[in-house]
């Protein structure tokens, strides 16, 4: 108990030091100024959303007073239980009927109703009443309109910017009374580079070259290293993972094992091949329906079966089979159009203007696979994918797949898509969502609002054409809006699964439209997009916070500083595996399964199939990255989701970013980490250099300075002589861990050295990037 409190309490003296300039954040006050100009997009339509559309909006089951508020059309229309009045009179607000029922005192009359909750501020009424008076004038939702070509705005600072993205910023920031950042220092600027573009720590080698290059490009080279690593697709398939719901076993009670890996190798190969995102798209969704379509293509569409599958009895089969369409029907929509779609599932959606019928339609599209809804039990015969599958030949793998990581000769077959020969399976609205509540028949069809579905082809593949249309206004704009969440920690659009009018509006919405049009109109290159957020003036900031910058613009909406945040909970346990030495470099293979508390799957399984024990790994396969963790849904790996990982149950476009003391607890006692704690300290034992500078740079990634330095020292000589007068605690804190302890071992200093070493994994910077 002694060290491990001493380990917690040198952590935080080390952290009050090193952070004790860097204040918290507070919440800061919204403006009730005016704006000149009142717009419908920006500022009446989320108040309407919030207050109004519930029973004045899309859904005619629930439509008040048959008042629809959310299309111009009818708000001007004369009301039908109030004869001669109108919603809202242009130029009048005090002749509107909206004005007079927000404003009036009567709450007999006032709306929203009193038993609702819901009230208007007073700088909500005002800005209704100064929107009527400039004309009331209705707009498309922003997002539903095709962006257009954008010229990059003049600026006054014209040096600071390094290409367009900073001149969009910059404008944003100068609006606002900021000014950016002086840039990040190298040792900072590198590790933040690094863990964004191939989620590892830069090597001590890495940094010590890039200190030393003083040429004016030497940052644009890094980043062009780091791009053509193959590390690189590692790191970008651990977002695709959670929007792909990519797990390792197929969910519900049984929650059997699935062999589904071999489609996650082909997501790192599309992106180290910088497969363009089109293509990468519509492989997933239609790889099958391509004509002459080659094994990597229908490979790819593993994506359309990575959804829950039961293998329970007595379920029944056409229940769950509609379930199966239902999911891939919610993914696609909040994947590539980044909108709740699946709201219209039960009844037309209440908020957006998506009608019941226009879900069902959206449904036929992937309701013809050849598939049924329970194909096998645990009980019986055991697969480890579903029909349709495609088997993978140990010849494929060494040739036209040889991108997949298989380590044996066991039968490989992957759960793909396949749709019925001859028969098109009939599409019903099912009314309440039912399964087998057929209503009014449909057929494959799209949004309105969005593009209306016009190709001459009704099937997935025309649906990937519909998708990547140049008319198209969300498919890129969505995409563009994920990669900036990723490297800047929050989208230009905050509500990343949300483009709808419940979600909030984009903080920069010029620049969210010159990107999607910049990426489309050069060919859907990923990497190419990726290089010009992290090559821009403002990903280089500093992430100093001052004072009056957090009194501003607490959130960093504006990004007069670059973003500080606790990496993902893949990359926590991969820099842990890095800077240790112990990081198995293969890429791809099957998933793993490291050092978990004992007792966790026998307590949650039903005791049926191959996962009723937890068998950990050993070996080289104990030290795989956190993409490669075996996820089994239902008792997903404990220290990912502690750092909150996902469990993969259904798509998810953005992760939760918490800080609870069990993560803290993760870090001071996990085996893995405490592992990593020794075998880094016994080989920095063995090195000339200082162990304890050597441990700071290989996990801090920068230099410390001289009191950092010295205040570890110290911590690492009492250390020492605690150990020396007691060698069985020694003995004991090294015996964690598979990895072999070293011949004739120093135990005291060794397990000196392992605190310090787990101490700065325990630093906010060491888990942090800033």
């Amino acid at each position: 108990m002694r060290q491990r409190q001493s380990v917690a309490l040198a952590a935080i003296c080390l952290l009050a030091y090193i952070a004790c300039n860097q204040p918290g954040a507070n919440k800061g006050t919204q403006t009730s100024k005016l704006p000149d100009e009142v717009d419908y997009n920006f500022h009446i339509r989320p108040i309407l959303s919030d207050k109004c559309f519930t029973c004045h909006g899309p859904d005619a089951n629930k439509r008040e007073a048959g008042l629809r508020l959310d299309i111009g059309d009818s708000a001007f229309k004369a009301l039908k239980e109030t004869p001669g009045a109108f919603a809202f009179v242009p130029g009048k607000p005090h002749q509107s009927e909206v004005y007079k029922r927000i404003t009036t005192a009567d709450t007999s009359l006032r709306m929203p109703p009193v038993n609702s909750n819901l009230a208007l501020t007073e700088h909500e009424i005002d800005l209704i009443e100064k929107w009527i008076k400039q004309g009331a004038k209705y707009k498309p939702h922003w997002a539903f309109v095709p962006p257009q070509p954008v010229k990059p705005p003049v600026v006054d600072n014209e040096k600071w910017p390094r290409n367009e993205i900073d001149k969009f910023v910059l404008q944003g920031m100068e609006n606002a009374g900021l000014k950016p950042n002086e840039e990040a220092d190298k040792e900072r600027l590198l590790k933040r580079a690094c863990l964004d573009i191939i989620g590892l720590p830069p090597t001590v080698e890495m940094m010590d070259r890039f200190l030393a290059d003083n040429s004016e490009n030497a940052y644009e080279k890094i980043i062009d290293t780091l791009l053509a690593m193959p590390q690189y697709g590692e790191k970008m398939a651990i977002h695709w993972m959670d929007v792909a719901r990519f797990a390792d076993s197929h969910g519900y009670q049984d929650d059997n094992y699935r062999s589904q890996w071999p489609w996650r190798d082909w997501v790192i190969h599309a992106f180290n091949e910088n497969l363009p995102y089109n293509k990468f798209v519509t492989w997933q969704l239609a790889g099958d329906l391509i004509p002459g379509a080659t094994r990597e293509q229908l490979l790819a569409t593993g994506y359309n079966r990575n959804h829950k599958i039961t293998e329970e009895g007595g379920v029944i089969d056409e229940e769950y089979r509609v379930e199966y369409v239902t999911d891939r029907t919610n993914s696609f929509a909040k994947s590539f159009l980044g909108v709740t779609m699946e709201c219209a599932h039960c009844h037309d959606h209440k908020y957006d203007p998506f009608s019941q019928q226009e879900y069902y339609q959206l449904y036929a599209f992937f309701n013809n696979v050849k598939e049924v809804g329970l194909e096998s039990t645990v009980g019986g015969p055991e697969t480890f994918a579903k029909k349709p599958y495609m088997e993978i030949s140990n010849e494929e793998v060494k040739g036209v797949l040889s991108f997949i990581n298989k380590p044996d000769t066991n039968r490989l077959i992957v759960s793909v898509m396949g749709d019925q020969d001859t028969t098109v399976r009939k599409t019903y609205i099912l009314n309440r969502g039912v399964y087998d509540a057929h209503g009014t028949e449909v057929v494959p069809g799209t949004p309105k609002s969005i593009l209306a579905f016009n190709n001459a082809t009704p099937n997935r593949l025309g649906l990937a054409d519909w998708l990547f249309s140049p008319k198209n206004p969300l498919a890129a704009r969505v995409f563009v809006n994920r990669m900036w969440q990723e490297v800047f920690g929050r989208g230009i659009v905050k509500t990343s699964g949300d483009f709808g009018m419940q979600g909030e509006l984009p903080s920069h919405p010029a620049l969210l439209d010159w990107l999607a049009v910049d990426f489309r109109t050069h060919g859907w290159d990923i990497k190419r997009l990726m290089k010009q957020m992290v090559t821009s003036a403002t990903y280089r900031q500093s992430a100093v916070v001052p004072k009056e910058k957090l009194q501003k613009d607490p959130d960093n909406i504006w990004l007069s500083r670059a973003p500080r945040f606790r990496l993902p909970a893949e990359l926590v346990r991969d820099l842990v595996l890095s800077s240790s030495g112990l990081l198995t470099k293969k890429i791809g293979g099957p998933s793993v399964k490291p050092y978990q508390p004992k007792g966790l799957w026998e307590l949650a399984t039903s005791g049926r199939g191959l996962l009723a024990r937890y068998q950990q790994d050993h070996g080289e396969s104990l030290y795989r990255r956190g993409l490669y963790t075996f996820i089994k849904r239902t008792v997903p790996p404990p220290s990912l989701m502690i750092f909150d990982g996902s469990n993969r149950d259904q798509c998810e476009v953005k992760r939760s970013n918490t800080n609870t003391p069990l993560q803290a607890l993760v870090m001071l006692n996990d085996p893995q980490v405490l592992e990593a704690a020794r075998v880094l300290a016994a080989k920095l034992m063995q090195e000339k250099s200082d162990p304890v500078e050597k441990a700071f740079r290989l996990i801090v990634c920068r230099k410390p300075n001289e009191k950092e330095l010295a205040l570890l020292q110290e911590y690492y000589k009492d250390q020492q002589q605690h150990y020396q007068g007691k060698p069985g605690e020694a003995t004991k804190i090294l015996n964690v861990g598979e990895y072999p302890l070293p011949e004739k071992a120093n135990k005291p200093a060794l397990a000196a050295l392992m605190q310090v070493v787990t101490t700065i994994y325990n630093l906010e910077e060491t888990l942090s990037k800033s």
